[in-house]
């Protein structure tokens, strides 16, 4: 498969320290949710991360940059499916395109009681916990 855009989104100040520069938690949870959407093509399924790669920061985000999330599958299971996640800014103030990090997270199907379930299995993201 090929790597899209899985979330766009302009950084704000309400997400930097006193430097301007963004939080990385910030870009975590980002990450967190491009593979939720990633991980959502395979199946409509509860997905829950299981777990995430070392994720080495190597370019700051600022205030007002534009960060995109791209995703790609690389690899699955039955129950699960494995994500990579690539994070590029684009600098408010000249376009310029930096990679920020790289991560993969796996991330797990479940049923509505947290069981694992395969995700060719029929949709459960609507079921209710009994």
């Amino acid at each position: 498969m090929t790597n899209s855009i899985a979330l766009s989104v302009v950084m704000m100040p309400r997400d930097a320290n006193a430097y301007g520069s963004i939080f990385g938690g910030i870009i975590l949870s980002y990450i967190d949710q491009a593979g939720f959407i990633e991980a959502r093509k395979h199946g409509v399924h509860r997905w829950v991360t299981a777990s995430m790669d070392r994720v080495d920061f190597e370019k700051p985000v600022y205030v007002g940059d534009v960060v995109r999330f791209y995703t790609n599958t690389i690899k699955t299971g039955t129950k699960s499916v494995s994500v990579e996640v690539t994070v590029i800014a684009e600098r408010f103030d000249n376009n310029q395109q930096v990679e920020v990090t790289k991560a993969e997270l796996t991330m797990v199907s479940i049923d509505a009681d947290g069981n694992t379930i395969p995700f060719l299995s029929s949709p459960t993201a609507h079921e209710r916990h009994s």
